[in-house]
């Protein structure tokens, strides 16, 4: 089959949009003959009818449903390709950045921000684990990512954002003491994806021997969305163990207490990027906001 005629393609996506096919040619500032003309070769070149007309308008055929999916992604697939070879404005156009859920959500805010400030731009980001994130950037799907240890690849470039602690949190009861690990046994982890990493880091720092991996934890609850994770912290079921980002971005951090060891963990965020001479103005403004979240870490 031969390639789709795009003008064809424009018309019959116009027509889905207003329903009509006089209203349709009109936008298009065509002939309503010459609208119908294009829908009747779109669906010759297909050899599928697209609309089924009736006396009040006309219905999609589940061919229809496909073509107009097919032609609105054809429309942002083309879009976002022209709004990437428009880099002189860093207010329009399209940005994405992949981190973890926990800085996600610290991060977040800040880009709704500057989209209200700049309707022309359109922000993606992605809660992914570190693998996802290096082959996403790498893979050009991402424009920017968020590690917790620099990547050693000669495609990428690292920028050392900062420390980032790993903070136990525990009811608010517990503010200003220090728990024993058969107290924290007691009442009870909750566990998520990243839990048992970051019980190795900060329960095998601090508690020697007594801590005999996280497969032996009193495990309380499971939780795979970053955001729940606290509240049954906070309401005195539990404990874990967070990114402070996360902590900072939970609406009720006001009710949890972390643990003040004297040995804590932390992890060193990177900023990475593919290499390249210069990044676009867009793409900076995108780091700069990332910098920024990265710093409310270190206060």
């Amino acid at each position: 089959m031969a390639e789709l005629n795009s003008r064809w393609l424009k018309s019959f996506t116009v027509l889905c949009e207003e329903g009509h096919f006089t209203r349709a040619a009109e936008r298009l500032n065509m002939t309503q003959p010459g609208m119908s003309q294009h829908i009747s070769k779109l669906e010759e070149q297909l050899g599928l009818a697209l609309v089924e007309r009736g006396t009040r308008g006309f219905v999609l055929t589940d061919a229809g449903e496909k073509t107009l999916a097919m032609a609105r992604a054809r429309w942002r697939l083309e879009r976002d390709f022209l709004d990437s070879l428009d880099d002189a404005d860093e207010d329009r156009g399209s940005v994405s950045v992949a981190c973890s859920g926990s800085f996600a959500m610290l991060l977040y805010p800040s880009l709704i921000a500057w989209m209200a400030e700049a309707p022309g731009v359109r922000a993606s980001l992605t809660a992914a684990p570190e693998e996802s994130i290096v082959s996403g950037v790498l893979a050009g799907t991402y424009d920017i990512g968020v590690v917790g240890d620099a990547p050693r690849h000669p495609r990428l470039t690292s920028e050392h954002l900062g420390p980032e602690p790993l903070d136990l949190i525990l009811p608010l009861e517990w503010e200003g003491r220090l728990p024993g690990f058969e107290q924290l046994q007691s009442l009870g982890f909750v566990e998520h994806p990243d839990g048992a990493s970051y019980a190795d880091a900060v329960l095998g720092a601090n508690f020697g021997s007594e801590y005999r991996g996280a497969e032996r934890l009193h495990v309380r609850s499971f939780v795979n969305q970053i955001g729940q994770i606290p509240e049954p912290v906070a309401q005195g079921v539990a404990y874990s163990i967070l990114p402070r980002s996360g902590v900072l971005a939970f609406p009720g951090r006001e009710r949890l207490s972390i643990a003040p060891f004297p040995e804590p963990s932390i992890l060193q965020l990177h900023l990475i990027t593919l290499k390249r001479k210069t990044r676009s103005p867009r793409v900076e403004k995108l780091a700069g906001i990332v910098r920024k979240g990265a710093a409310k870490l270190a206060s």
